[in-house]
């Protein structure tokens, strides 16, 4: 299987984790690509040239990160880290979708940061980095434990160490010591050690 991914990309990162949580390190290779460069490669798995992307051995494509992930966890071993449904899928899955929010936010901001200062919104960045602050908050009020692990779990520590890494100006810890407790005890599992973004 080859996972499609660029080392920054904390959508990627997530599903690198569970590729090595999910002991499916041998089976998946990472290939490391630009996605602004559009590569043939990856545009033959994902016609708009996004990361991650997946192609598994079937040489089928799958694409966006929560369902990677849900389909390496139902094909890989050990411990389930998205049940299939029940109660608890669907509070992992508020977890996860506060912290991709976090997320979302985030890479709107890096973009337009990247735009010529003429060009960029002050109101939207201001909208945007306002939405990433209260989608914190709803995580730190979640109490979100590093164990057990789940998708939930991974998709909150990688929205904060992203953030540092992106944003090392934003201050996302004061006033949010869960938060910096998920960090410091997940950023100490191997699987987040072997993929932090460079």
């Amino acid at each position: 299987m080859k996972l499609y991914i660029a080392p920054p990309s904390p959508f990627a990162r997530k599903c690198r984790i569970v590729v090595r949580e999910k002991g499916l390190a041998d089976r998946v290779e990472d290939v490391v690509v630009n996605p602004y460069e559009s590569p043939e490669a990856l545009l033959a798995v994902n016609p708009i040239a996004q990361v991650p992307a997946l192609l598994t051995d079937e040489d089928e494509a799958i694409l966006d990160s929560p369902a990677i992930c849900e389909w390496l966890d139902r094909h890989g071993s050990g411990h389930v880290l998205l049940p299939v449904d029940g109660p608890e899928r669907w509070r992992i899955k508020r977890v996860e979708g506060l912290a991709s929010a976090v997320l979302e936010m985030g890479v709107k901001l890096v973009l337009e940061k990247r735009r010529p200062e003429s060009e960029r919104s002050p109101s939207w960045m201001a909208r945007w980095t306002e939405n990433m602050g209260r989608a914190l908050d709803a995580l730190e009020a979640a109490d979100v434990a590093a164990e057990p692990l789940d998708m939930g779990v991974i998709t909150a520590g990688c929205a904060v160490t992203w953030l540092d890494f992106r944003h090392p100006d934003y201050d996302w810890k004061t006033g949010r010591p869960r938060l910096v407790a998920l960090q410091t005890a997940l950023e100490q599992r191997q699987s987040f050690r072997e993929t932090v973004p460079a």
